[in-house]
């Protein structure tokens, strides 16, 4: 099985379509709803003391105002399927006519996968993005040639990064022009080979997880020279999903988990991201009432995938023993002590979150730990600090 092309991927009139269904669900829907909680609270307070014929011109302004947003949810449903259609006769195939033929296309196409990821991978498969190994923009194909074309200089040391939520292969590149490297590059330098992954980021983390050690699986049978070591690096999420493929390996010959010695998470929420919890929070609260109702399941329309971060992966997911683990964390602040920096960690993840300590709960005994201070969550993907570690951790 190999990855599946790029040029079956979302092309402008898909987006268009995708335009037209989230203005439907969430802008007209939202405005409707909240309108016609406000007009029934209002003549509801009304009605009571004027007396059964006040009620008329309540239920006239409902009856009014629901047709309308019909009419306009309606006409947006129409135009989506007219796109859709459009795209499905291949109107916009055309050279360059695909976000994945550009980069400001594939960090849309990655974004709403973050979002909406698990919803696009049912109803609109060709924006759902793939589990797959890429090169130079595009998916490499897993065969023992497309391996062997893709990396010429092959090397018996594979680094695997795997990114964060709403993120793609590019954002390791972020910095580069500050730093004058990445991740990826500097390793290289050093005789490892860098393998860059691209995940569809709004699938749980056991689906993402399946489908990466399947990926894995295909790709070290089809390496060009004998893999002698595995090191995985996983940003936010990316770290999650990396744990989770290490636990869903089956019992087989020749397994690529068993290569693994080092496995490095960058501001990991191995506990879970108060974030993710606080959405989740709000969404609750905003439906308590019904002019807000609406507001929250704008909030519920995050993906499964988001859902996951709630809590992490905690102890059903242990370590793999014959690994070392390298666990990174980021504070705003200088020192993690600071009240600032311990309530807001790097912005999306606490410290103990990402050294994976709560409580009673130690989910890495005997990791390393590194703690940059002074970055945020995105600063961790490519960072001075980090750099040094990794010279060191993967000698």
């Amino acid at each position: 099985m190999t990855a599946p092309s790029t040029a079956t991927g979302p092309g402008l009139l898909d987006a268009l379509s995708l335009v037209a269904e989230v203005v439907d669900d969430l802008a007209v829907k939202t405005v409707r709803d909240t309108h016609l909680a406000v007009v029934d609270r209002v003549h509801g307070l009304l009605d009571r003391p004027l007396g059964a014929s006040a009620a008329v011109p309540g239920r006239a302004h409902r009856a009014v105002a629901s047709g309308v947003y019909a009419g306009l949810g309606a006409g947006l449903r129409a135009v989506g399927r007219g796109l859709d259609a459009a795209a499905s006769a291949g109107l916009d195939a055309r050279p360059g006519g695909r976000l994945d033929d550009h980069r400001r296309g594939r960090f849309l196409r990655a974004a709403v996968n973050g979002l909406i990821g698990d919803r696009l991978a049912e109803e609109r498969p060709r924006w759902a993005i793939p589990m797959a190994v890429r090169v130079d923009g595009s998916d490499v194909e897993l065969t023992d040639d497309g391996v062997r074309a893709a990396y010429p200089d092959a090397t018996g040391r594979l680094v695997v990064l795997l990114h964060g939520l709403c993120e793609d292969e590019s954002n390791w590149e972020r910095g580069r022009e500050v730093h004058g490297t990445t991740y990826a590059e500097a390793l290289a330098a050093r005789g490892w080979t860098p393998v860059l992954l691209r995940a569809n980021t709004g699938l749980t983390l056991r689906a993402n997880g399946a489908a990466l050690t399947a990926v894995l699986q295909q790709l070290t049978r089809a390496w060009p020279v004998p893999v002698e070591r595995i090191a995985l690096v996983g940003h936010s999420m990316g770290g999650l999903v990396l744990r989770a493929a290490a636990d869903v390996v089956d019992e087989c010959d020749d397994r690529w988990v068993d290569r693994v010695t080092d496995v490095v998470t960058l501001g990991t929420p191995h506990l879970g991201s108060p974030v993710a919890s606080g959405v989740g929070a709000g969404s609750r609260a905003l439906g308590l009432v019904p002019e807000s109702a609406a507001f929250g399941r704008i909030l519920d329309w995050r993906s499964v995938g988001v859902h996951d971060l709630v809590h992490g992966l905690t102890q059903d997911v242990p370590p793999l023993p014959h690994a070392r683990y390298r666990l990174v964390a980021a504070t705003l602040t200088r020192s993690p002590r600071h009240p600032v920096g311990a309530v807001l960690g790097d912005c999306l993840v606490r410290v103990p979150s990402a050294f994976g300590r709560g409580g009673s709960v130690e989910l890495f005994p005997g990791a390393d730990v590194l703690h940059v201070g002074g970055a945020g969550h995105f600063d961790l993907l490519n960072h001075p600090r980090v750099h040094e570690a990794l010279r060191d951790w993967l000698a």
